[in-house]
């Protein structure tokens, strides 16, 4: 597996020293203005005075990574009060929360420039991440909290996965079993097959965001699930989405 790109601390620098994690603070709060900085430099060499060039936002994506590019794009759009952002990127913004700092460090690397050309790169970096086709909430079964897991293809959260694993086929797991995969219970632990690799590993509940919608189980993975009922006959078989049977 590739290197992952640096842990991005979602909290303030206040909390970070409540908890004793001052230097993490400081390396990601480091990294984020030099993302800020690299943006700033993309846009100055990809603006041609009537837009930015299609692979603008992919090449700072490409060195910072998609978290980190996505920490520092919010807070620049929440640290500018009237700037001309479209109202579709401000929604996006404010989905990211940013903890408040009492020093005012958030603006440190809040990205300078003009907010209409800043407002295209937004968008540049908005449909990247869209093309990588990631499971969220949005694509699960409402009420997951009251859901048993278990015989059922469960989404593992891009917050559990490195980015250099986020595809479908590494978020997309058959829970085989594990005292978490029952709605409610105490424990934690649950087993799952990755139906991208077949890989079998043990996840905490809260890794998963929830149960995939049936509808929206790809092609691969229904040939995976026939797949992997095929070699575990003796149990009778693996059952696919909500416990149908895979024909």
């Amino acid at each position: 597996m590739a290197n992952d790109f640096p842990y991005v601390y979602p909290y303030s620098s206040e909390e970070a020293k409540r908890l004793n994690r001052l230097p993490m603070w400081r390396e990601s709060h480091k990294a984020n203005i030099a993302c800020k900085k690299a943006i700033e430099q993309a846009v100055r060499r990809d603006y041609d005075g009537a837009g930015l060039k299609p692979d603008c936002a992919g090449s700072v994506i490409a060195e910072y990574g998609y978290k980190r590019v996505n920490w520092v794009l919010a807070n620049t759009v929440q640290q500018t009060s009237d700037g001309q952002f479209s109202s579709d990127n401000k929604t996006w913004a404010k989905q990211t929360f940013i903890p408040p700092d009492k020093n005012d460090r958030n603006r440190e690397f809040a990205v300078n420039g003009q907010p209409d050309i800043l407002d295209g790169f937004i968008s540049q970096y908005r449909a990247a991440y869209q093309a990588l086709g990631l499971f969220d909430r949005t694509h699960c079964e409402p009420g997951t909290d009251k859901l048993d897991f278990e015989g059922k293809v469960v989404v593992l959260s891009t917050d559990t996965l490195k980015e250099s694993c986020w595809s479908q086929r590494d978020q997309l797991w058959l829970a085989t079993g594990g005292f978490g995969s029952r709605a409610g219970s105490n424990g934690r632990a649950v087993f799952a097959t990755c139906l991208g690799d077949g890989e079998d590993t043990r996840w905490n509940r809260t890794d998963f965001v929830g149960v995939l919608k049936e509808e929206l189980l790809p092609d691969w993975a229904r040939e995976k699930l026939l797949e992997l009922k095929e070699q575990r006959p003796s149990d009778g078989g693996t059952p696919g989405m909500g416990g149908m049977d895979m024909k």
